[in-house]
């Protein structure tokens, strides 16, 4: 049997599920600000989120179509203890969590592409 990049209790499989106008995309954003994979936080109502790729869902500032990412997280914790004294990669194969995300429309128009997500979410 292969071994698995990541074991399983270091993984996090999360929906973001809510109304429209709620902020899905906006704490999207910002977890993937925070984890480093973007550089900038995207502002969902200009038209820049990362997750909101299609020219429709930038246009409109909502989100149409479900996504999903990726993203590693070290607790802050753990920084703060180690500090830089500690090599990065022992740290990150210690500590490290890896987080699959689904933003998810809020519209009622798009229900099909919350459903979808949900049953992705209860399979991983």
């Amino acid at each position: 049997m292969m071994e698995r990049e990541y074991p399983l209790e270091k993984v996090r499989n999360i929906g973001i599920i809510a109304h429209i106008d709620a902020g899905k995309t906006t704490m999207t954003e910002r977890i993937l600000f925070y984890t480093g994979i973007s550089h900038q936080i995207g502002e969902t109502h200009e038209g820049e989120a990362v997750m909101d790729w299609m020219d429709q869902e930038q246009e409109r500032g909502i989100t149409i179509t479900s996504a999903a990412t990726t993203c590693f997280w070290v607790p802050s914790w753990v920084r703060e203890r180690f500090g830089e004294e500690e090599d990065e990669s022992e740290i990150k194969q210690e500590y490290e969590h890896r987080i699959n995300i689904i933003d998810t429309p809020g519209h009622v128009d798009f229900t099909v592409e919350v459903e979808r997500s949900l049953k992705v979410l209860d399979g991983g």
